[in-house]
């Protein structure tokens, strides 16, 4: 005599297959519950208020590019020191320089370059730059803007052409 197969519940096939199902719906639950709690994060809110300002912007390199302005940046030991190699603006009013970091926008910061006697602009580093940099040097009356990318430190001046 063949002894009698256990209840089909003392068995593992059958709580096996019983379990895929029940698992996917769980978690099919949890999925639909994360998609519709969450709120989405617009990047920009007002996408045409935006690609205005963009156009702004490139009218202000396009400025630069007909004054025929170039630069060249050094900086040595928390020193900025700009030198125009073209174009210099004749009034010698301060500069605003802006460095970007690329994905910390709490690293973003601006300095004030002023010039001295010589010509030379120049200010002081509030702390270390290291990394990838969008820079962007434009005068306080906002007539012109230059736009780089670098990757500091950096031995050779940076040159600045619009």
């Amino acid at each position: 005599m063949t002894p009698k197969p256990p209840p089909w519940y003392k068995q593992f096939w059958p709580w096996f297959l019983i379990a895929i199902p029940v698992i996917s719906i769980g978690l099919s639950i949890n999925l639909l519950r994360l998609a519709t709690s969450g709120q989405d994060s617009m990047v920009i809110e007002d996408y045409y208020k935006e690609g205005k300002a963009i156009n702004m912007r490139l009218d202000k390199v396009r400025k630069a590019e007909e004054l025929g302005i170039a630069t060249h940046l050094s900086i040595r030991q928390k020193k900025l020191v700009l030198e125009f190699t073209r174009s210099a603006p004749e009034q010698g009013t301060a500069l605003k320089l802006f460095f970007q970091h690329p994905t910390l926008e709490e690293n973003d910061f601006q300095v004030m370059l002023t010039r001295d006697s010589v010509g030379r602009y120049s200010a002081e580093l509030p702390r270390d730059i290291s990394g990838k940099w969008h820079l962007t040097l434009e005068p306080f009356d906002q007539q012109w803007r230059i736009y780089q990318v670098v990757g500091l430190p950096q031995q050779e001046p940076i040159v600045f052409i619009p």
